[in-house]
């Protein structure tokens, strides 16, 4: 049995495109992962997550692409203050409605010239937001001011594609995120930069939670139709290869560790 291309849908929308934040945004108001997996530890989020913790303490902080706000509401308990930025307009209205005294939300583009004055903020933080922010990181963080990144590695569930053929794209072996974090940190010209590649395992719970993988931010309508058609498929294969745990995939992030 032949697995379905999901993006041959009629509906299917570009993940991370602007058009895909949005609808995330207007079908769930937040980002938030649909399907149900177990993260090894250590991994590259949770390591991530300790040193934003550490580096915000007592300061005021930019975190870019804050989505619907759950980590910088997170972080407000350790910053003096906190601005959350964000390009869709129904996130930021998910974070304003539960925000704190010391917080504010702000929706916009690092495409463009971020609405701040230079050398505004002691730090700030992209977690998992846009690579196109590290130039204007620069300049809105103070001279000496600490800049912390996460982003999903180019290894990341390398095995899908093997395993599920034609459900999921193959992975690019260039590294295309790599290259464009690259790109962009020399383009901003910092003190010093360093990018590390942390991998570990996740372990998808059912053969349901790979499909809401493969379809999340896509409609509910879509979703359903893959499921109808992959299912069965999807069970077999996933049945195959799981352990005890769940189906390993590789969970590959990128940790950026910049100074001003």
């Amino acid at each position: 049995m032949n697995l379905i291309d999901p993006t041959l849908h009629k509906d299917w929308v570009t993940p991370h495109s602007k058009i895909w934040y949005e609808q995330i945004g207007k079908l769930y108001g937040e980002y938030t992962y649909p399907w149900n997996s177990t993260v090894k530890e250590p991994n590259g989020e949770l390591i991530f997550n300790n040193e934003v913790f550490e580096m915000i303490n007592n300061k005021t902080v930019l975190d870019v692409g804050c989505g619907h706000g759950e980590f910088t509401i997170k972080c407000s308990e350790k910053a003096i203050e906190i601005v959350g930025f964000d390009l869709t307009n129904d996130f930021i209205k998910s974070g304003n409605a539960s925000k704190k005294s010391n917080m504010s939300f702000i929706v916009g583009s690092t495409k463009n010239r971020l609405p701040f004055e230079s050398e505004q903020f002691d730090c700030a933080y992209n977690r998992k937001g846009p690579t196109s922010a590290y130039q204007e990181l620069k300049r809105v963080v103070k001279k000496g001011g600490k800049i912390l990144g996460l982003h999903p590695g180019d290894e990341l569930g390398t095995e899908l594609p093997k395993l599920f053929p034609n459900l999921f794209e193959s992975i690019n072996s260039e590294k295309p995120i790599l290259k464009t974090i690259k790109q962009r940190v020399e383009i901003s010209k910092f003190e010093s930069v360093e990018i590390q590649v942390i991998n570990s395992f996740e372990f998808l719970h059912t053969p349901l939670d790979v499909l809401k993988l493969r379809c999340f931010g896509q409609k509910k309508s879509l979703l359903n139709e893959i499921i109808e058609e992959n299912l069965v498929e999807v069970k077999r294969i996933f049945e195959q290869n799981a352990t005890n745990e769940g189906l390993p995939i590789t969970f590959s992030c990128y940790i950026v560790r910049a100074q001003v």
